[in-house]
């Protein structure tokens, strides 16, 4: 092979989605009906595959990408936004009403706890199943067998039917399957969260070799875990593409999807007014943040804490301070209380955050007099820095 073959093939587009629509009916009886009608109607090759009839809805409407070889599509979105139908329809698991689908070379996927699994056949005979299914002949199966069963490391489970197989076995085998057989096209849904820790890392580890030489689909609600793999993304909203292309843009067009969804207030007391303001609302990588409040309270206090917490786009809290660590306290006088705390040398990686501001009394162990949740929030948006968690911490490697 030549080097201008190489680059071509380097650079050869192996899947290309046009115009793919995918409807769905809320209700059963309608919808048994209506496929009832479609299949007398052969409506496949009708226009009105196109037109929603009373109580159909989009799950994916006109979505159209193409992914080349070495790329890798971040596919994000809230619950409901169309993901699941679109790997579905990626995979040949369900057929659509528009558009087409074309995708080139030999496909692994992991979408669904167990799918592509005969549940009576033990997990050895399930890889003989898959490996036929795309096409591998016995020896080329032989050849991989022992490299799949060490990577899902069920050595003394691999005779036993899969349907006693836990979820995590039939993760690790499925994985196993999907990544091994070499594919060319990766297809993965968010199913790997069932697996450990451990066996995660090892599947990120694979997917990040494999993304130089194959063509990706990944989706996940973990942003830190898109942001590390993947090249380029999609969102979707109510099955239509709101955002593609570079991932940081997309992570950011996902994040700020959160704004007002998470605020609340808890505690014995509610403040009649608060208000909060932050220095930047969008900041950098090691760039300090400041953050300015005040509440108004229908009675007075002495000696109070202030607290605030930092949590994820995963509800994860990812910083933690109090004032009494300083030995700072602070009093409300005439009802009110006014501070500013600043985070230095943010660390985070790219995405959104929120902001937990608490009021306490006396010490750590003291009651809330008021905590406002997602007071606040704010953006990273130019970490060059992409990990598994949520913080790159500033370390010195020494000799």
């Amino acid at each position: 092979m030549n080097k201008n073959q190489q680059h071509r093939n380097a650079n050869e587009v192996l899947v290309k989605v046009e115009n793919l629509s995918k409807k769905f009916c809320k209700d059963l009886k309608a919808g048994l009906w209506y496929g009832a009608k479609d299949l007398l109607s052969n409506v496949s090759s009708n226009t009105h595959a196109r037109e929603l009839r009373p109580k159909e809805f989009w799950a994916v409407k006109d979505v159209s990408f193409e992914l080349r070889r070495g790329e890798c599509l971040g596919l994000i979105g809230h619950n409901g936004a169309g993901k699941s139908t679109l790997l579905k329809i990626l995979n040949g698991l369900i057929n659509p009403d528009a558009g087409k689908v074309t995708i080139k070379g030999r496909v692994g996927s992991l979408i669904e706890l167990g799918a592509g699994f005969n549940p009576i056949l033990s997990g050895r005979e399930n890889i003989y199943n898959n490996g036929a299914i795309i096409g591998l002949t016995r020896q080329e199966i032989d050849s991989k067998l022992e490299e799949i069963i060490d990577f899902a490391e069920i050595h003394e489970f691999i005779d036993m039917p899969v349907q006693h197989y836990s979820s995590g076995m039939k993760v690790r085998l499925g994985f196993a399957v999907a990544a091994q057989m070499k594919p060319d096209v990766l297809i993965i849904d968010e199913v790997l969260a069932v697996g450990d820790v451990g066996f995660r890392a090892k599947c990120f580890n694979v997917m990040s070799e494999l993304a130089k030489s194959c063509a990706i689909i990944f989706v996940s609600h973990s942003m830190p875990l898109i942001g590390r793999i993947c090249t380029t993304g999609i969102l979707l909203k109510n099955g239509v593409i709101v955002e593609h292309g570079d991932i940081n843009q997309v992570i950011y067009e996902y994040s700020i999807q959160y704004e007002n969804k998470y605020e609340k207030v808890v505690g014995e007391m509610t403040p009649t007014i608060y208000k909060v303001k932050l220095s930047k609302d969008v900041i950098d990588y090691d760039e300090d943040l400041t953050i300015y409040f005040s509440f108004q309270f229908p009675k007075d206090f002495t000696k109070v804490v202030l607290h605030y917490s930092v949590i994820d786009q995963e509800m994860k809290t990812v910083y933690q301070s109090y004032s009494i660590s300083d030995g700072k306290f602070y009093e409300i006088i005439n009802g009110e209380l006014k501070a500013s705390f600043t985070i230095k040398n943010v660390d985070l990686t790219n995405g959104k955050y929120f902001i937990n501001i608490g009021v306490i009394k006396n010490n750590f162990n003291g009651k809330n007099i008021c905590r406002v949740d997602g007071a606040a929030s704010f953006v990273v948006g130019g970490s060059k820095y992409n990990s598994f968690g949520s913080i790159v911490k500033r370390t010195v490697w020494n000799n």
